[in-house]
């Protein structure tokens, strides 16, 4: 029976997770690939904890190029995390010749474009079903399973920390803040939950998604990032009202005039399956020429869900590491020949549609004011709701609010009619926009 022989830089929550798992399944893992996956070696600060964990059969060194120096060492999987020495580690075990496995979306939707060049360039593998949303084999779907396809859109929750907060704030009709420190409290937030509430973690992963769908490098540079924060529980509400759920999505399109590359906000009907993943769960909607639409669904993170991720391209790099080069899976679907230097679109290109909430004197006149200027920018209006000023503010209220769902138009338009209506002396606060997607 062929045998790899594998070295973990990290055994922190992933790393735990891929040593149990690799344990408690080994048989079944033997079974089904015809091959012995041995972690060999260990590379952790913590000694002493790393070596409590993995026992007296693997040996255990603080130093991650010790692993790397390693002749025996077939398959370096790194769960360091970050930009730093997790990027110099990756360059450094490719340049030994090592195939290299890693969860490391940050790094890769960074430096990929640096890695995957590497890597090809010494003939080895980087596999990274781990770096986007966890335990679902979406990757290995978007390189493999769809090759068929002409992949036409992606449209996914990949951050479990944002999806739970703002399921939260629909069950609860509390508000981003109150949910947050909830959310931190039972261990679905970090203490510094920056890089989920604003987007970020969730644009590493759509950019590696973009780049795999339509052939293209790495480029989270030019992604539009837009988190969470700045949602109220009233938005929520009245989206509910309209027959809508209010989710963060990573969104990439191919369209005529480029790609579209974009997190943020997004209505999404009711009647859609993404709709309804609550909770910390993940979900990706891939809509193929030939396929239609799919959903694949699971959980996002976690030691274990994770940790199945790693143990899949450990499988998968040893089916094929004695295979000649050209006759893998590229590291990003396309032959590297053939990759396309198709434009990232900006923002004010993009064609959606929009929720605006205005939050406006109880007047006459305001309502045609309003849609005049919308009527002017050439923006149609889908469907409209205005609250009674005494359910907004209590009896003797004299502002109300008035939401509008609009048809498809170019952001930038949008833009402009933004601005006149924030100008407009009976807008008395600052207008909220959540962009709306049908995913139809």
């Amino acid at each position: 029976m062929k045998s790899i022989q594998v070295g973990l830089l990290g055994i922190g929550t992933v790393g735990g997770g891929v040593f149990n798992v690799l344990v408690r399944n080994r048989q079944e893992i033997r079974r089904r690939s015809g091959i012995c996956i041995d972690i060999a070696m260990v590379a952790d600060l913590d000694t002493a904890r790393a070596k409590a964990l993995v026992g007296d059969g693997v040996e255990v060194v603080s130093d991650a190029r010790a692993v790397i120096a390693n002749p025996a060492i077939d398959v370096v999987v790194e769960l360091i995390g970050g930009y730093g020495i997790a990027k110099q580690l990756v360059l450094e075990a490719i340049e030994a010749g090592k195939h290299v496995v890693t969860a490391n979306k940050a790094l890769l939707a960074v430096h990929g474009t640096e890695i995957f060049a590497a890597a090809h360039r010494k003939g080895v593998m980087v596999a990274f079903e781990a770096a986007v949303a966890g335990g679902i084999p979406i990757i290995k779907s978007l390189r493999e399973g769809l090759t068929a396809n002409r992949i036409e859109w992606i449209a996914g929750i990949i951050n479990g920390t944002t999806n739970f907060i703002l399921s939260e704030m629909r069950d609860k009709g509390l508000d981003f803040d109150a949910v947050l420190k909830e959310a931190q409290r039972l261990g679905y937030a970090e203490a510094d939950p920056t890089f989920d509430i604003e987007g970020v973690d969730a644009a590493h992963k759509a950019a590696l998604m973009s780049a795999i769908a339509f052939g293209v490098p790495v480029q989270f540079n030019k992604a539009y990032v837009e988190g969470i924060t700045r949602l109220g529980a009233q938005d929520i509400r009245y989206a509910g009202q309209l027959g809508y759920r209010i989710k963060l999505l990573g969104i990439t399109k191919k369209t005529p005039k480029g790609i579209e590359l974009r997190v943020h906000p997004t209505l999404v009907p009711n009647k859609r399956l993404i709709a309804s993943v609550e909770g910390a769960m993940n979900a990706v909607m891939v809509h193929g020429d030939a396929v239609g639409t799919t959903l694949f669904y699971g959980k996002g993170a976690g030691s274990e869900p994770t940790a199945s991720a790693v143990i899949a391209d450990l499988v998968d790099i040893a089916r094929l590491h004695t295979a000649d080069a050209f006759h893998r899976v590229p590291h990003l679907a396309f032959q590297p020949d053939a990759m396309s230097d198709t434009p990232v679109l900006p923002m004010d290109q993009i064609v959606t549609s929009y929720y605006l909430r205005l939050n406006v004197a109880d007047q006459a006149g305001v309502l045609a004011k309003v849609t005049g200027i919308l009527a002017a920018a050439d923006i149609s209006i889908d469907a409209m709701l205005q609250r009674e000023a005494d359910e907004v503010g209590g009896e003797g209220a004299t502002q109300t609010d008035l939401i509008i769902l609009t048809h498809d138009c170019v952001e930038a338009k949008m833009n402009e009619a933004l601005a006149h209506m924030q100008a407009l002396p009976t807008v008395l606060s600052p207008i909220v926009r959540i962009r709306k997607e049908e995913l139809a």
